[in-house]
């Protein structure tokens, strides 16, 4: 008696599978391709599917010779590179300080880094505002990082304690015995371990501060203080947008990005999942 080969997928389901993944392929690829070649297209083109018709780059030396984009993008770069340094650190941290230590008010604490990822930019401008308005930080680097801090920590901090609870508490001990304080130990022989989870950490971190637009565009006024999120917003009015450098700018700003999870990439996989099982 012959009986069926389990985990085979039949000729008609592996025909629906790969149609239902290049549709899906298409998507996600068309609106890239679009603003990529639409960057490319004179000004009187841009609203045309006259894709290859004059291929110029007018519109990428315009957009470095005729506007501060270089200053926002030094901005942005600025912004974006402390919120990933510090966010690391105090993510890090936080993480390892809540999975290997007892104190009071650790239930608090993680509790209110919970809670915090559940109000929505909205709720949170005005407050933060308003804060940063009376510290004298609007218009300052340093108000945006803080303010980016608020966002990527608390989930950051949580994937990072996950992610210590997954590496044996038998390390900590070998360090004590050599002598290591508990800063030491976190630094010298479980950071080293915990490589995917600060790749992840410092991804999102970079992601947070590179795209964000409400708090940049709230926060920031000027030509010369403005970040990338800002910056590109001069390109639409109330008579229309400027689709050749608003493109241009678009493609550009995705360069750091593609960069950073290029470099990150073969950590992510492991680094979220670790973080999200283990907690």
């Amino acid at each position: 008696m012959n009986t069926p080969v389990r985990g085979r997928r039949s000729p008609l389901s592996s025909v629906a599978l790969h149609l239902t993944l290049i549709v899906a392929s298409v998507i996600a690829v068309f609106p890239v391709l679009w603003v990529l070649l639409t960057s490319l297209k004179p000004a009187k083109y841009a609203s045309t599917t006259d894709f290859f018709k004059e291929t110029t780059f007018e519109n990428y030396t315009n957009l470095l010779r005729d506007t501060p984009f270089l200053t926002w993008f030094g901005n942005s770069l600025l912004v974006a590179a402390l919120t990933t340094v510090v966010g690391v650190f105090i993510s890090a941290t936080t993480g390892y300080a809540v999975s290997r230590f007892r104190f009071p008010g650790k239930r608090g604490i993680m509790w209110t880094l919970l809670v915090t990822q559940m109000f929505p930019v909205a709720v949170l401008i005005v407050p933060i505002y308003n804060i940063m308005s009376s510290m004298g930080l609007l218009n300052e680097p340093a108000g945006l990082v803080i303010t980016y801090l608020t966002i990527a920590v608390p989930f950051c901090a949580w994937m990072m304690k996950g992610f210590f609870d997954g590496i044996p508490r038998e390390i900590d001990e070998s360090g004590y015995v050599d002598g290591l304080t508990p800063f030491g130990t976190f630094w010298r022989l479980i950071l080293p371990l915990a490589k995917p989870g600060i790749a992840v950490t410092a991804f999102y971190s970079f992601i947070t501060a590179w795209g964000e637009v409400a708090y940049a565009s709230a926060f920031m006024v000027g030509d010369e203080n403005l970040t990338l999120a800002g910056g590109l917003q001069k390109f639409v009015n109330q008579y229309g947008a400027q689709w050749g450098p608003m493109t241009a700018a678009s493609v550009l700003i995705a360069i750091p990005a593609a960069l950073v999870f290029l470099f990150a990439q073969r950590h992510l996989v492991t680094g979220m999942s670790a973080g999200a099982v283990k907690g």
